[in-house]
């Protein structure tokens, strides 16, 4: 196997290629394709390119020798599915069936919607009743037996959006068009631009993607897949890395093309090309994998060649992100140290250790931020060089004389179907968000809510509005621009920011932490003055009767006190306070004359003896 990617190896295997162009077409499968381009509608401003790009398409197509190719433009949604209801019929005995869809498109709770001309759409449900279902769209290509291929210029930005009215605030109306997940055999969907994201319309007559998909789509032998490939990266360059094309979908193991090689030379080429292919389709999938176990299995298969050259790069390239990443959260971890040292006290000797190892770390952190940068440079060049290669193998003046150039044996990083790089986009923007302090987790290629939210203060402290809900290639160009922390340090209640970590917060003798995260005096407690109590009045001592004053009835008696209120040494057995009051004897009796003489309410009277 190894031999195979020698240069006599790669001279037969260009030198096959070469014959295949140097012999007539004899195509045996059915080709079908339906070309819709709709610019005129009537309800938002015209679109300058789709008609022009659905002209172009269906040009290249028929210049191709596909059999049937059915160009329409400006459809409204009666006569779209008229048209996809007969493409559906001429699809049944077709090899390869194509629908091409330039205009506008809508998500709506997840599902995609092509949009005909006369829609109004003046509130989200009216996108059941008035635009075209995908799914309607990949019924029409079921049919085929070897290829269904969708191709969608239809993630402009949506005029029909900013007056819809919602008729449930929870029902979601995207940007762009929604990642699919195809469930049938043999289907490709191909997107202008990554899901959640927007294509441009382009400055000339045509779109950057119809351009790029004109280019090499028809290539006669090449793969559909790779085709997409070198459309994605001619777009990239167009675009300034602003649109990404994306291809959702899977083929079987073999080769694909859109346009068949030349059966005569098919024969002498099919060697090569089957043990290329098979070696080639073993790397991509673990590139798409994208982890050291994946390509360390692929190395141990293939040790030597030009793509064990490229796994051994992609190695690198993750080992230096992991040691940045590492690098960077133990200068965090010496900073923050560093920071409740001082915060607490601590002696001179302990805070200068602790400042050497926040230096140390924080030059570790710069060394393997620069050797990621290095790998980065490293694996976009030999990008672009095997880019190269692969495009002058299909070319037919070209291919014997790229087998003298350096590029043909030199390493890089796979340009192959646009969905292998998903996973490493995701966790080069958490990481991004990380260095700029808006994400604490780890960058583990999981695109979960937790990133979602850290994306969403990035927009909000940046000023930016990239869609949470995936990672874009947009949002990391933007994110790696940023020199300085973007989003404030973030601290638990006790705690304060320093620098870019917390410290706790230490108050000084006599103060508190309150509720608002800030040092308190506490307030001295001021005595208060006691009531002075006060007796009921049913225990307070009787008032003093005077010498002109009779005791009531029975009052006398009940205290045991005499008739002018002092303590009697009899008691009841005095004649102070009689029961039965003034005039009557202790016992009731009325008084004689001679103890009403004495007076027998006094006490002398009493002592006396005359007094009963």
């Amino acid at each position: 196997m190894t031999n195979l990617f020698g240069r006599t190896k790669f001279f037969q295997f260009f030198l096959a290629a070469a014959l295949l162009l140097a012999s007539g077409p004899a195509f045996a499968e059915k080709r079908v394709a339906l070309v819709i381009g709709n610019a005129a509608y009537q309800n938002v401003p015209k679109l300058p390119n789709p008609v022009n790009d659905g002209n172009t398409v269906a040009s290249t197509l028929k210049d191709a020798g596909f059999d049937v190719v059915d160009n329409r433009h400006d459809m409204s949604a009666a006569d779209t599915r008229r048209a996809l209801r007969d493409f559906s019929d001429r699809a049944r005995d077709a090899d390869i069936a194509v629908v091409y869809y330039a205009g506008h498109g809508i998500e709506v709770d997840g599902g995609n919607y092509l949009i005909p001309v006369d829609a109004k759409l003046e509130r989200d449900t009216d996108v059941y009743d008035e635009a075209l279902s995908l799914d309607r769209v990949l019924l029409a290509v079921e049919p085929a037996k070897k290829l269904r291929l969708v191709i969608l210029d239809a993630c402009r930005d949506n005029p029909f959006t900013k007056n819809m009215k919602r008729t449930v605030a929870q029902r979601a109306i995207g940007q762009g068009l929604a990642k699919i997940e195809p469930t049938s055999p043999n289907l490709l969907i191909a997107y202008s631009a990554k899901a959640g994201s927007t294509a441009a319309d382009g400055d000339g007559k045509n779109s950057p993607f119809t351009t790029a998909l004109t280019k090499h789509l028809t290539t006669p032998g090449l793969d559909v897949r790779r085709a997409f490939g070198y459309v994605r990266d001619d777009v990239l360059k167009t675009t300034n890395n602003r649109q990404e094309p994306f291809v959702y979908g899977s083929l079987g193991g073999e080769d694909v093309p859109l346009v068949p090689a030349p059966k005569v030379a098919a024969a002498n080429a099919a060697p090569a090309l089957s043990a290329q292919g098979e070696l080639r389709r073993d790397y991509e999938l673990a590139l798409q994998i994208g982890n050291k176990a994946a390509l360390n299995a692929f190395l141990a298969q293939y040790p030597d060649g030009f793509y064990a050259s490229l796994a051994k790069l992609q190695l690198e390239k993750i080992t230096a992100e992991e040691t940045r990443v590492a690098a960077t959260e133990k200068a965090r971890l010496a900073e923050q140290e560093r920071a409740r040292l001082v915060a607490e006290g601590a002696q001179k000797a302990t805070q200068a250790k602790a400042e050497a190892d926040v230096k140390a770390a924080e030059q570790a952190r710069v060394a393997a931020e620069k050797a990621k940068e290095v790998a980065q440079q490293q694996a976009a060049a030999a990008e672009q060089k095997r880019a190269e290669a692969e495009k002058a193998a299909t070319d037919a003046g070209a291919k014997v004389a790229a087998l003298a150039q350096p590029a043909a044996s030199q390493p890089n990083l796979a340009s192959l179907s646009s969905g292998t790089r998903e996973t490493e986009v995701t966790k080069s923007v958490q990481s991004e968000l990380r260095r700029v302090g808006c994400l604490s987790g780890e960058a583990d290629g999981n695109w979960n809510t937790t990133s979602q939210r850290s994306l969403s203060l990035f927009n909000r402290y940046a000023n930016t509005k990239f869609d949470t809900k995936l990672a874009s290639t947009d949002a990391l160009d933007t994110i790696k621009s940023k020199t300085a922390r973007v989003c404030p340090v973030v601290c638990d209640h006790g705690f304060k920011a320093q620098g870019d970590s917390c410290v706790k917060i230490v108050c000084a003798e006599g103060s508190f932490l309150n509720d608002d995260n800030e040092c308190e005096k506490r307030r001295e407690k001021k005595p208060v003055a006691a009531r002075e109590k006060v007796e009921p009045r049913d225990r307070a001592e009787p008032r003093r009767a005077t010498t002109n004053q009779t005791p009531a009835l029975g009052q006398s008696q009940a205290l045991g006190q005499g008739a002018y209120g002092r303590q009697s040494p009899y008691g009841q057995q005095a004649g102070a306070g009689r029961p039965n009051g003034p005039g009557l004897g202790s016992r009731g009796q009325p008084l004689t004359g001679r103890e009403r003489e004495v007076g027998c309410n006094g006490y002398g009277a009493i002592m006396s003896g005359v007094c009963p």
